[in-house]
């Protein structure tokens, strides 16, 4: 009987930490996720009548030109910068891995920019990329790639604009991958090193042979981290290019965010915000099939 007392005091004292937790959880997590629901139903503005639609919201976005297009600029988006974004990772990686005196000061360089805010990043990255003041355009001018005449409008050229946004993205970004990809390094056995090498084996074929298929389940965690954070792309965007030149960069997040408090239809938009939620869900199923299948092979 005291060892059963005794099982169900320990409960009650684990439940007693959990419940915090679970209490602001629910509160500002679990509940807000049901409301959004509840509201999805319901031609529901800031202002006026709420009235239930059923499922109209969620037909309505079979026919927005405006929704497909934003999810294919975040689509674009997505393809543009989460490949780009795992090979710096991983070169980075192998960098800050080589032994070196200046190792922390490498490291501790390519992590930096993952520390700054996004209206930082995104407003050096404005900068950076200014017309006749920014740094990129008189670099080029300086090793002569570009005439004096001329000056690339890195925020007004539809495909410049998205290089200037995955560029910027990268930059931002990549530090916490690196670290992701450095750790991974870390836990080769040096001895499976020291075996190619007794084989004869260069540094290009243990890359390719060794390291490569061992940071297999890393790049599938990085890929499925990545993708859907860049679904969820908004900030750097807004504040670099406002979705333009047009909409040309606006992604479904702005779309949501738009069609929210500008066009003051929350209830579109809380549909939206789950349609958005469904891709993701089934992006990431998709991955962790293949990563199953990649693992049994």
């Amino acid at each position: 009987m005291g060892s059963r007392a005794k099982k169900i005091r320990k409960a009650l004292v684990g439940a007693g930490f959990i419940l915090p937790f679970l209490v602001f959880y629910t509160i500002f997590t679990i509940w807000p996720m049901i409301q959004g629901v509840y509201v999805s139903l319901h031609k529901w503005g800031l202002m006026g009548k709420i009235r239930f639609v059923g499922l109209n919201n969620y037909s309505k976005f079979l026919h927005d030109k405006y929704f497909w297009g934003a999810l294919r600029n975040t689509t674009v988006f997505v393809l543009i910068t989460v490949p780009a974004l795992i090979i710096c990772a991983i070169a980075l990686a192998l960098l800050a891995n080589r032994v070196s005196k200046l190792q922390k000061l490498f490291r501790i360089c390519y992590y930096l920019p993952n520390v700054l805010s996004v209206s930082v990043a995104s407003f050096t990255a404005i900068y950076m990329f200014a017309p006749y003041r920014g740094f990129i355009n008189n670099f080029l001018h300086s090793i002569g790639v570009l005439s004096p005449a001329v000056e690339l409008q890195w925020l007004q050229d539809n495909h410049l604009a998205w290089a200037t946004i995955s560029a910027m993205t990268i930059w931002w970004t990549v530090g916490f991958s690196m670290m992701i990809y450095l750790s991974a390094l870390q836990d080769i056995p040096d001895q499976l090193y020291e075996a190619a090498d007794i084989d004869g084996a260069s540094k290009r074929v243990q890359l390719f042979s060794i390291v490569l298929p061992l940071l297999k389940p890393t790049t599938y965690l990085i890929v499925l981290l990545q993708v859907i954070a860049c679904f969820k792309v908004f900030g750097q965007i807004y504040m670099i290019t406002g979705g333009g030149p047009g909409t040309n960069t606006r992604p479904l997040i702005q779309y949501i965010y738009e069609t929210a408090f500008e066009k003051n239809d929350m209830g579109y938009s809380s549909a939206i915000s789950y349609v958005l939620f469904l891709i993701l869900v089934l992006l990431s199923l998709i991955q962790l099939k293949i990563q199953g299948k990649g693992e049994k092979a």
